[in-house]
């Protein structure tokens, strides 16, 4: 078995929800380390004295339940597995495999003392239905492929490299778990991460989308990726596209942004894009149009595109933009007057304004990064992140920080 990534935030909340009347359920891609979650959370229950009769922990994508395809098959099949006498801990990996798994998961919590914990591969597993029959009785645990901070103590780096070149590696292969099996070899990497993004694209949504065509879904990939950061619009995605004769435009205009619309839905649905909408930090508002899209995990952009160092200030944004998310933040792009903070992150009781700059050295650089902090009107933290070691840590009250240390803090 792969070494279980250590992830004691993720074990934690599972933890801390254990025996809650609420069915857990651990979404993210693909090979980010569900699976290896749901087995350090076994392994947990053994080691409280939970019997191995009163676990019952099945892969849904192995062949072995290969007849458990509905729900009415897999409900039978487990029933017939639950002891009669205390609770019953369900581990159920890839369940979108099933058929209406939902049916089977409300009965089990009606007909028996069980404590239910799920995974899968893609938001469909949250559709519409299903929150309908489960409203309100789930929790939702997001993983994400690994951190900076994550990423340094999933691999052993010699004792002369610097935490600069570290940091290097970690935008140069990203965070999935996987590729420690590589030891940062290129090569063997990216064809590691095509393996996972053809899986993705093939299973996770071109089965479910039997209209899709892969051709395109590629097209509107690359797009995103080489436009990580930019403000963008399905339409003016759409417009580029027409141009360079990828999408036809039939009769009446809106054809293509429409079309790239379902295509971004069926990436994010997949958990490989996320897409960050805008919010008027004056009119205290989300707006309606225009957004921007960031990418999982930056593996994959550089798997698809190769790596260039001329793109460093959208990756380190990306970068920040999972960070927060990791941090449970929810993340707009602020609109200030006529100009724009690159993230708004909000909790219930605080926020934050954040500008991400790869350097702030040039005069010009500063005055324009600081702008718009200043002229947002409330005293909540703003703060600079970029890769500048400097001595000055603040701008009249705005905070300048090097992003390595706000990573690892």
């Amino acid at each position: 078995m792969e070494k279980l990534i250590n992830c004691p935030e993720y074990l934690n909340q599972l933890i801390q929800n254990k025996d809650v009347d609420l069915v857990k359920i651990v979404t993210g891609i693909r090979r980010c380390g569900k699976s290896s979650l749901l087995d350090l959370f076994h392994q947990y229950l053994s080691d409280n004295g939970i019997s191995a009769s009163h676990i019952i922990h099945m892969n849904l994508e192995s062949l072995r339940y290969r007849d458990l395809s509905d729900y009415l098959s897999f409900y039978d099949y487990v029933s017939e597995r639950i002891p009669e006498t205390g609770k019953t801990y369900l581990i159920f990996d890839e369940l979108q495999a099933v058929e209406h798994w939902e049916k089977a998961i409300e009965s089990f919590r009606l007909d028996f003392d069980v404590d239910i914990y799920i995974t899968g591969s893609n938001a469909y597993l949250l559709s519409a239905e299903f929150s309908t029959l489960l409203s309100g009785r789930y929790v939702e645990i997001r993983m994400l492929p690994l951190s900076f901070k994550e990423f340094l103590t999933f691999y052993e780096f010699g004792p002369s490299i610097t935490m600069e070149e570290k940091f290097q590696k970690y935008l140069q292969f990203g965070g999935m778990p996987i590729l420690r099996e590589y030891r940062f070899n290129e090569v063997r990497s990216n064809q590691a991460l095509e393996g996972i993004y053809s899986t993705v694209v093939l299973r996770d949504i071109l089965q479910r989308n039997n209209q899709a065509d892969q051709g395109m879904l590629q097209k509107i990939m690359l797009f995103l990726c080489s436009n990580i950061g930019s403000i963008t619009s399905p339409n003016s995605i759409g417009n580029v596209l027409s141009n360079e004769g990828a999408i036809q435009n039939r009769k009446g205009k809106n054809v293509a942004g429409k079309t790239v619309d379902k295509y971004i839905s069926m990436l994010r649905s997949a958990f490989i894009i996320y897409s960050v909408g805008r919010y008027d930090v004056k009119g205290k508002q989300l707006l309606k149009t225009l957004e921007k899209n960031y990418i999982i995990d930056m593996g994959f952009r550089n798997m698809l595109l190769g790596y260039r160092d001329a793109d460093r200030g959208h990756i380190i944004e990306n970068i920040v933009y999972l960070e927060l998310l990791r941090r449970d933040y929810r993340v707009y792009i602020g609109k200030v007057g006529e100009t724009e903070v690159d993230f708004v992150a909000e909790k219930p009781n605080d926020k934050l304004y954040i500008q991400v700059t790869e350097s702030m050295l040039a005069p010009e650089t500063r005055e324009r990064e600081l702008r718009p902090l200043r002229m947002i009107p409330d005293n909540y933290e703003k703060i600079v992140l970029s890769m500048d070691r400097n001595f000055i840590h603040s701008y009249e009250g705005i905070k300048s920080l090097y992003l390595i240390d706000w990573l690892l803090s």
